[in-house]
């Protein structure tokens, strides 16, 4: 048996009073990849954090005989100004032989070898901020290979990537196992977890609950270990959608997305597919006014409207659950009652002041209806794990009761439990009458929930096709460019 390259002893840490882990064991070896799985809130990120130097344990060890770690985080942590390259290369760049002249042609060059083998087509000279939450995770896994790492910690790296580019991360995956280098991979898609791991640890409610070889697991017992109970598949629901709520038509804003004509009727769950930078995101953002079209029209139950502006979506009865909680879902310093509450205060108004009692309760009730994980409503939404932020996110938008949802990756960096109870949400929403766009990149969420589905490529809607009378390769064959 080799020795373990990284030996993680007893390590304990708490926050806000909570217990975020509780005398963790974990033992990773040299070419293992070692899945983390657990609910939202184990304690899984946390540890990532505290092995990758970025936490102190309160209590407990860690050895690590490697040379480097890297680690690509949930919530991706770019630097927006600067480019591609430049994020890549950030603290190792590359110089001429002249001390302080940066090679920018080299690193350029090697910027898009990087890329390349990851498998996507980024210039690497764009702007990070201009890229798409997909883009940029791309770009950090870029990133992480550049180091050369002998361990390298992935947080839910395929969260935002369609199934192609998944595809190509697990073949850089495979290469950097043969290779000799460990991963750690947290990932809430059980599939994912059984084909990819040599170990699983299970974490429940920040303990180490069990360690096994993924070959004596499957789906079902994975699922029990990490909630401690069996889970009820959601049953396929039957629809009969209503009439026409939203129409868009001729929709561009080139070169991002062009032409796009379809409706979205009352009760109606409308999946929105294609491949990292199909335009997607761009179309949702569009209709809610976050970056506006520039050609085309938007019908509102037949009656032209302009949204420029969230604030005219909202008024228009239009709400948003963006891909990128971080950077639109929620202000991290406010506390969870706070960001529930944002885009409803009229609600709690009285004259200039808030109620606070209200929205006191109403912050509550939304908290126990989406089983979020808090020391309490006035924890910062920057404490809570990924998956808890998103629900506030969701939780805000259902708030303002509109009539239109638009839910871009609703259910990215959520375990398995929280993804049922939120697929339940959905389909309820849909069946009390609201029209829901829906854009994800896990082809069995869009199959499963979808009553019609969109599919774009290269900024074009290509194709519109039915659920119970498609598969994942007809959606991938008019996806894929030709």
């Amino acid at each position: 048996m080799p020795e373990p390259l990284l030996e993680v002893a007893g390590v304990s840490k708490s926050f806000w009073g909570i217990q975020a882990l509780a005398d963790v064991d974990l033992n990773v070896y040299p070419g293992e990849i070692h899945a983390i799985t657990g609910e939202n809130g184990a304690g899984k990120s946390t540890l990532m954090k505290i092995i990758a130097g970025g936490e102190a344990p309160d209590q407990g060890s860690i050895r690590f005989s490697g040379r480097a770690i890297a680690m690509i985080h949930q919530e991706l942590l770019p630097f927006p100004d600067l480019s591609v390259s430049e994020n890549i290369f950030m603290g190792r760049e590359l110089c001429r032989r002249i001390p302080g002249w940066i090679d920018r042609g080299r690193r350029d060059c090697e910027a898009r070898e990087l890329l390349s083998d990851v498998g996507v087509s980024i210039d690497p000279r764009s702007r990070m901020g201009d890229l798409t939450v997909a883009e940029q995770q791309s770009v950090e896994i870029a990133k992480a290979l550049a180091r050369c790492a002998d361990l390298v910690i992935m947080d839910e790296p395929t969260s935002a990537l369609s199934d192609r580019e998944s595809e190509a991360l697990f073949r850089i995956i495979t290469g950097l196992k043969q290779r000799g280098a460990a991963i750690l991979y947290i990932s809430h898609r059980m599939q994912e977890v059984l084909r990819l791991a040599d170990t699983v640890t299970v974490m429940r409610d920040g303990r180490r609950v069990g360690t096994c070889p993924a070959s004596d697991l499957n789906e079902p017992l994975l699922i029990e270990m990490m909630v401690g109970r069996a889970l009820n598949p959601a049953s396929k629901r039957k629809s009969t959608p209503g009439e026409t709520v939203l129409e868009v038509r001729d929709l561009g804003r080139p070169p991002h997305f062009e032409g796009v004509s379809f409706s979205l009727h009352r009760g109606e769950i409308l999946g929105l597919s294609g491949l990292m930078g199909a335009g997607r995101s761009d179309v949702a953002s569009a209709i809610f006014g976050l970056t506006p079209a520039t050609r085309g029209t938007i019908l509102l139950n037949g009656r032209p409207v302009l949204v420029r502006s969230p604030a005219a979506a909202l008024a228009h009865g239009i709400a948003m659950v963006t891909e990128d909680r971080k950077e639109f879902g929620f202000i991290p310093d406010m506390s969870v009652k706070e960001n529930v509450t944002l885009s409803s205060l009229a609600r709690f108004g009285w004259g200039p002041f808030i109620r606070s009692d209200v929205e006191a309760t109403v912050a509550e009730q939304q908290m126990q209806r989406f089983n979020m994980r808090a020391a309490g409503r006035d924890q910062p939404v920057k404490f809570l794990s990924g998956g808890n932020q998103q629900k506030v996110a969701i939780a805000r938008a259902l708030l303002a009761d509109p009539e239109i949802l638009i839910l871009d990756e609703p259910t990215r960096g959520i375990d398995v439990a929280a993804k049922t109870e939120i697929y339940s949400i959905i389909t309820d929403l849909a069946r009390a009458g609201k029209a829901i766009l829906l854009i994800s990149s896990e082809m069995n969420e869009i199959l499963s929930l979808s009553d019609r589905i969109i599919v774009m490529r290269e900024g074009v809607a290509v194709a519109e096709l039915v659920p119970d009378t498609t598969s994942p390769e007809e959606i991938l064959r008019y996806a894929i460019p030709s």
